[in-house]
Formats: C-alpha cells, sequence, structure tokens
C-alpha cells in the first residue's frame, strides 16, 4: 500500500463519527451522577464530511448550517428545493440530469456537503460562483480532472491529496456506508487493521447507527438479528443479551468495545452509544485474542459515537408498550481551527413497565467521549455510566430432557418467577491513542478498565415437564467483575521484490477479578408456568460478592498480509501465542481451590483472490482458543473452571458487489467440544459438535429509495465421538438447522418524507435433548414500522413508530435444554428533534 499524506497545513476531512485513541485516566465515581444527570442537557449527531481519496476542487465552506428537508424524487427537484432552504440557487441543466433521482436529504448539513449528498454517485458536483452554483463532471482521477473546466471565480482548489492502497481506506477513519447506508463498505479486523469487504478473507457485517435508529434498536441484540447466522437465545426484558453465532453461543460479555474485551456491560449493549456494529463469524482468536468467555461462533464489536464536523443537538422522545417512558440526549461539538477536538456525550433517562406484566425497566445511561485527530495522531477518550433496574425481568428455565412432550410457552407476557428483581451498574473508561511514524508505519495503543456488578433475585427450578410443573428454590445470586484490558502494535507497509506487505504485530492483554455471593431458600416449592407459586422467602441473611475467580489473558500475535498482481491476490498468514492462567477461590474461605496456567499458538490463514474488481474469492482457515467455562449457578459443580479448548474453521466463499448491492456466499466449518449436562447434574464436555453450513446474503439499495437486506443459513450441527454411541451423528441441542432474516426500508413517492419498513425474522425448530427425541417448533417474526420526517418551526423532526412481534407470536428461544420466551407484540413510538 502506498499512502501520500497532504502536509500539515492542508486539512482532510474526516468520516463522519470516526473514532480514534486516546490516553488512560480513572473515572472517579464522583462523575456517574453527573453524567446521568447531564442526560437532559442534550448531545449530538455530527455528520463530518467524507474523504475522497482523489484531487478535487473545493468551494469556499458557507459558514452557515442548513436543515436540509429535502424528500426523494427527482434529482432537479432535489437540488432546487435544497439550494432554496440553503439561500442560494443552482442552475440544473435537464440535459445533464437527465431522470435521475435523489434518495432525499435531511437534517444539518453544510451548503457543499449537501449538494455533495444529493449527487453521490451521479458523476456531477454542484461548483460555487459568484452567481450561485453550476453543475460540472465530478473528476474521477488524473485524466477526468484535466478536462475539466477551470475553476469559476471565486473557487479554490486545494492541493492533491493522493490515497490509494490494498484495503483503500485511510487509517483511523470509518469505513463510508455502503449504498442505501445501513451496511457500511468495510470494517475493522482488530490485528488487521481495517479493511473494505472485499480485501476481507472472512464472512463480515457491519452495521451503521442509521440502520439501528430506523429500527429503532434498544440494544445491539435488536439489530444484530438482521443476519440470519445471528439469533438469541434470551429475549428484551432478560437477564442479558445471550447470542447464537453459526450454532454457538457467544455472551453478551465477549462483545468487544472498539476492539477490546470486557468493557461493555455484561448484560446488553445500548444503541445510544452505538456508531457501528462490526460482525465477524468466526473464530476471531488471531485476530482480538481470546475471548473472555470462551466465544468461537463469531465475534461482535462495537464502535462507539464520535462528533463529527457538524453541530447538531438531538433531543429523542421514547414510547414503549405497555407504558414505558425515555428521554436520549446526544450533544457533540468540533473545535479547533481544523476541528481536530471533538466531544459528545449520549445521555438517557427511561423508566416504567416494558413487557411484562406487572415489572418495571429503569435504564440510565451517561456516555462521554472525546477525541483528538490531527495530521499524524489520533487519540480517544471513553467514558460509560450504566445503571439498570429491573423488576420481573424475562426468566430462563430448564425443561426435563426426558419428558413426552415439550410444553407450549405460555404468554409473552407473564413470568413464571414472579419476584425476580435484577440491579446491574457498569462504569467503563477506555482511550486509544495511534500515531503514524511515517506514512507507512502507524504505532498503536489502548487500554480500558470496567468495574461492573449485578444483584439479583435468582430462582433455581429443578426442569419443567410436559404439563409445565416444577419445583423452585429462590436465590440471591450476586456478583461483580472488575477489568483491564488492553492492546498494543505496529502496521507497516512495505514491498519486497515487487510483493506488497501489510506486517502487523500486536500484544493483548487481558485482567479479570471476578466475585459473587450465592446464598439459597431453605427450601423449595412446586409451581407451573401457567400457574406460577410465589418464591419461597431467602431467611438467610444476603452477603457480599466474594472472589471467586482471577483470569489473565495474554498473547502476541504476528501476521502479514501479502498483495500480488497489482493488489488482485491478497494472503494473509498469520500467528498468536496465548497464555491462559486461571485462578479459582472457595468464596467462604477465601483459599485457592484450583490453578490453570497453559499456553497455545493458533495460526490464521485467509487467502483473496479478485478476478475483476467487483468480486472477490476467498478462503480461510482459522483456529480459536477458548478459556475453560466457569460452571454457573443451577450446576452441582457450580464455580467450577472446565480446561481450555481449541476450536477450527474452514471457510470459503464469494463476495461480488453489483453497484448499489453486494451479494454473498459462504460454506464453512466450525467444530469444538460439545457441553453437556450429566445424569449427576454437571456441566461437562461430551464428544465434539461440529456445524456445518452454507449462509447467502444480500444487501444494499434495490432500486432508488428501496434499502434492503436478506440473508438465510442452513446449518447441520452434528455431535460427533459422543460417549453415548447412539448420539452419534444427531443434532446438538438447541440449534437451528434454518434460519432467515429479510428487511425493507421504503420512501414513499406519494407522501415527502414518509419512509415504511418492515422485518421477518425466520428460525426453525432445534431438539431438545441430544438423543434428538423431543423438538422444539420453528417461528417466524414480523416486524412493521414507519417514520416522517418533516421540519417544525424551522427544526427538523423526525417521528417512528416500529411494531415488534406485529401478529404477537408466541414461542420459546432454546439454548440447549434451557428456553425462555420470545418477547410479545411491543410497540415502540419516538419523536427526534434537533435543534
Amino acid at each position: 500500500m502506498r499512502r501520500t499524506r497532504s502536509k500539515a497545513n492542508q486539512r482532510q476531512a474526516p468520516h463522519p463519527g470516526s473514532w480514534k485513541g486516546t490516553p488512560f485516566r480513572a473515572l472517579s465515581p464522583s462523575l456517574y451522577p453527573a453524567a446521568l444527570a447531564g442526560c437532559l442537557a442534550g448531545a449530538a449527531l455530527a455528520c463530518g464530511s467524507s474523504f475522497t481519496a482523489v484531487a478535487f476542487a473545493q468551494q469556499v465552506p458557507a459558514v452557515s448550517t442548513v436543515n436540509a428537508n429535502v424528500p426523494p424524487g427527482p434529482l432537479a427537484d432535489a437540488l432546487t428545493r435544497f439550494a432554496a432552504q440553503a439561500g442560494t440557487t443552482i442552475a440544473v441543466e435537464a440535459d445533464k440530469v437527465g431522470a435521475r433521482t435523489s434518495p432525499g436529504l435531511y437534517g444539518a448539513t453544510t451548503v457543499e456537503e449537501g449538494f455533495g449528498r444529493l449527487l453521490e454517485g451521479s458523476g456531477l458536483r454542484a461548483s460555487r460562483t459568484p452567481a450561485g452554483y453550476v453543475l460540472t463532471a465530478q473528476a474521477a482521477g488524473p485524466a477526468a480532472q484535466a478536462a475539466l473546466p477551470a475553476a469559476a471565480p471565486g473557487t479554490i482548489v486545494l492541493p492533491t491529496v493522493e490515497v490509494s492502497g490494498r484495503s483503500g481506506l485511510v487509517p483511523g477513519e470509518l469505513p463510508e456506508a455502503y449504498a442505501g447506508g445501513e451496511v457500511a463498505q468495510g470494517g475493522s479486523l482488530g490485528l488487521l487493521g481495517t479493511r473494505g469487504v472485499l480485501e476481507t478473507p472472512f464472512s463480515t457485517l457491519n452495521l451503521t447507527s442509521q440502520l439501528i435508529e430506523d429500527q429503532q434498536a434498544r440494544t445491539a441484540a435488536d439489530a444484530l438479528v438482521n443476519d440470519s447466522s445471528v439469533r438469541l437465545t434470551t429475549a428484551s426484558n432478560g437477564f442479558d443479551d445471550t447470542f447464537q453465532i453459526r450454532g454457538f453461543q457467544v455472551s453478551s460479555a465477549d462483545v468487544g468495545l472498539n476492539g477490546l474485551y470486557g468493557l461493555v456491560s455484561s448484560n446488553r449493549v445500548p444503541a445510544q452509544i452505538i456508531e457501528r456494529i462490526e460482525l465477524l463469524k468466526g473464530p476471531g482468536a488471531l485476530i482480538n485474542g481470546i475471548a473472555p468467555g470462551g466465544s468461537i461462533g463469531g465475534g461482535i464489536n462495537i464502535v462507539s459515537k464520535r462528533a463529527g464536523d457538524l453541530p447538531l443537538t438531538r433531543l429523542t422522545t421514547t414510547y414503549q408498550s405497555e407504558s414505558n417512558f425515555g428521554l436520549h440526549a446526544d450533544v457533540a461539538r468540533r473545535y479547533g481551527e481544523n476541528k481536530e477536538w471533538g466531544i459528545r456525550f449520549n445521555g438517557l433517562l427511561r423508566d416504567g413497565e416494558a413487557s411484562i406484566d406487572g415489572g418495571n425497566l429503569f435504564s440510565g445511561l451517561g456516555a462521554l467521549a472525546l477525541d483528538y485527530r490531527g495530521e499524524r495522531l489520533r487519540w480517544s477518550l471513553d467514558a460509560m455510566y450504566q445503571r439498570d433496574n429491573t423488576d420481573n425481568f424475562r426468566s430462563q428455565i430448564s425443561i426435563l430432557t426426558n419428558v413426552s412432550a415439550i410444553p407450549s410457552p405460555p404468554d409473552a407476557r407473564s413470568t413464571w418467577y414472579p419476584g425476580t428483581k435484577l440491579a446491574q451498574q457498569d462504569a467503563t473508561v477506555a482511550t486509544r491513542v495511534e500515531y503514524d511514524l511515517t506514512d507507512s508505519l502507524t504505532l498503536y495503543a489502548a487500554l480500558g478498565y470496567r468495574d461492573g456488578w449485578n444483584k439479583q433475585i435468582f430462582p433455581v427450578s429443578g426442569g419443567a415437564d410436559a404439563a409445565g410443573n416444577f419445583t423452585v428454590r429462590n436465590s440471591y445470586y450476586d456478583s461483580y467483575t472488575e477489568t483491564l484490558s488492553g492492546t498494543a502494535g505496529a502496521r507497516w507497509q512495505f514491498d519486497t521484490a515487487g510483493i506488497g506487505h501489510t506486517l502487523n504485530i500486536g500484544f493483548t492483554g487481558f485482567q479479570q477479578e471476578a466475585g459473587n455471593a450465592y446464598i439459597q431458600s431453605a427450601g423449595s416449592i412446586a409451581s407451573n408456568i401457567y400457574r406460577p407459586s410465589a418464591l419461597p422467602p431467602i431467611t438467610a441473611p444476603r452477603t457480599d460478592p466474594r472472589r471467586a475467580s482471577e483470569t489473565t489473558l495474554n498473547s502476541v500475535a504476528i501476521a502479514d498480509t501479502l498483495s500480488f498482481a497489482n493488489d488482485r491476490v491478497l494472503l494473509t498468514l498469520g500467528l498468536r501465542d496465548q497464555n491462559v492462567k486461571v485462578d479459582s477461590y472457595d468464596t467462604a474461605t477465601g483459599a485457592k481451590t484450583s490453578r490453570y496456567d497453559s499456553s497455545a499458538t493458533t495460526p490464521l490463514a485467509g487467502l483473496v483472490v479478485k478476478p475483476l474488481d467487483n468480486v472477490a474469492l476467498y478462503a480461510n482457515y482459522a483456529q480459536g482458543l477458548t478459556r475453560g467455562t466457569i460452571v454457573g449457578a443451577g450446576y452441582n459443580n457450580a464455580g467450577e473452571v472446565l480446561a481450555p479448548y481449541k476450536s477450527e474453521q474452514y471457510e470459503a466463499g464469494v463476495k461480488v458487489d453489483w453497484g448499489s448491492i453486494t451479494t454473498t456466499a459462504a460454506v464453512f466449518q466450525l467444530s469444538r467440544p460439545n457441553s453437556i449436562r450429566t445424569a449427576s447434574n454437571e456441566l461437562a464436555y461430551d464428544g465434539e459438535q461440529r456445524n456445518r453450513g452454507l449462509e447467502l446474503s444480500a444487501y444494499g439499495e434495490i432500486l432508488p429509495g428501496l434499502r434492503g437486506m436478506a440473508s438465510a443459513t442452513f446449518l447441520k450441527p452434528e455431535l460427533t465421538r459422543t460417549a453415548i454411541a447412539s448420539e452419534s451423528g444427531n443434532n446438538a441441542a438447541g440449534v437451528p438447522e434454518t434460519t432467515f432474516s429479510a428487511a425493507l426500508d421504503w420512501d414513499t413517492p406519494w407522501v415527502s418524507g414518509l419512509a415504511l419498513n418492515g422485518r421477518v425474522i425466520y428460525t426453525s425448530g432445534s431438539y431438545l435433548n441430544s438423543a434428538n427425541t423431543l423438538r422444539f417448533d420453528g417461528w417466524t417474526r414480523v416486524d412493521i414500522g414507519a417514520r416522517y420526517r418533516t421540519v417544525v418551526a424551522d427544526k427538523p423532526i423526525v417521528f417512528r413508530a416500529y411494531l415488534e412481534n406485529a401478529f404477537n407470536e408466541n414461542y420459546w428461544l432454546a439454548s440447549g435444554n434451557y428456553v425462555t420466551v420470545g418477547s410479545p407484540r411491543t410497540v415502540i413510538v419516538s419523536a427526534s428533534l434537533d435543534f
């Protein structure tokens, strides 16, 4: 890759919401109430101008901000409407614009950026003259630039800024959104840096904040189900968001924040802090190191919000049925001669009954982001505080594996454990810094700290029978974690004998102390999932959690991406040497009960071949190393740490960018030891679970104003080498064979500013047990929504409405023999006002 930067006095326009690293500081507890209260003050969604990797002519920037309200329609009409709103004129020649259409434009923007966004993809640009704006041909390279007419009077021509390279991306910047705006053109791959979709030898998906907002996602989980390879085994108002990716469980504790594990809430990630959600399918041990919770099915990384170039203050009010009300404020500003310094604050308060009768969900969030973007130095700092209190959360229960039939799911608004309570709090501070030592060598480092705890009334049952009967014992199960997570490394680009190299060297470190206190009621009582009994009282005193384990995960990795044939062939080879240390302690006595200390090396090989500019064939071999599972409550060996293990993935696929639609197809095999509940009620490994699958997907802009994505996954989750010979070849429990997700978003032509959207999520049945004698029913969920953009008192406002589970489908979400009920029909309405 060759990258020529502008001189120090030449300003590069950054991508909206880009994030860069920062120095580490502690977050004082005294800041928590202030941060939470600050959400009433406001916050900002800022959009920066996108960076163009060619020479270009830039007009003198307009000093005022335009609150655009341009509906989709003919391009000529859109240009003249926007010009009138900006207080200027534009000469539109019919032979230049032809029958082109525009997707519309809403919100705060500058005049130049507004015209640029309306003309994106048209091959035209708006050039400023003393009499207004005129349309000229867009430069596409040196030849096209030379063919352009001379700059009009009053035009300032900036020096050439050339950016080229194997990824086609500028370091430190987020990849641009793809056609339709719902998916990005690339994303971060940890050690391997940021890459475009066609240059990535893995199956990935990068969801944007536009999709999150328009679908009214409350957490990252609400957006991730747009991909058929991702399913949830918990539901809204549950204890946490637990994912299943390619048929393997991925806990909420394994969700990364800006490339670091352990820094977001171990329960769920609120949508209000998210700029991008980066999904990697398959093991990510080489890319980000060992996931602390042992996930191998895939990786989820959250890219936090950053201030963009334009100041915008946004206030959003939300209602969720049955009577949960929320207020979200978002404020961002940039300062400095070239807007080097950015600050952004997001705050949320939400309270009231949500999707459980007689329940209550309170959420409080304060998130402050600072960043600096210079010519060579990029720095960022995130400080976050999150507090959730839930009465009657959506619980899980096990179903006995020897029952004659699986009981029907009860009403989704009911709870079979009335009286449960969950209090959760997390405080995080994280910093990242990057420095371009030369044009080809970048150094980086990041460090973060999180202090989190949960307090809950946590019933434990003996398992439900075919009639829904079970016995239950009540308990307090309180826990805490203190986590320190960091990374450091270097990326160097150079050539040898005509072969390009992108060499990456990195270190990751993770330390976590976890503790708990588990106090049970004196006895158990009989209950039923359809007619639940009051939970038995807990007479023993509640105690503070005490240390249960200390985990240290350290690794060193090296990877080189070799480029051949003018970047048409990219070969990535890498190794990560990882060390796992786990010390376990008796929470009653404090004595150390066990110690695990082991190292292993995991390789990765990835190949991308581009026979055409828009077609990429890829293949990879990846290993994952998983820290041994810490057995949770409900098992007789609770607290025990199982041995670490390796997993393997083989994958091959093809990606095609058709211009405004990208299609992908992938086949894969992923295997790991299988977890079971033994006859003595202990968690243990038995044989291997080998998932073979086919994934198909498409996303982009189908027609002007019509955006969409669709994906299908076909899976064979097979058990091999089992202790019980008759179960060999059976399907793994709780893993569906077929899943499908599809979503459309349409700007209606008959009402300016009105858009309709909808989503269908299908999941086939799965087996309750490894013997495959009982099977859950499949289910289909339909979501529908609408939004309306308009201007009230010269202020842009967006009204959104979303109906989740529109037909009130009642279904089980299964994870092995543990189940919960999917969320009921839920109405979500909001109004977002930009000041």
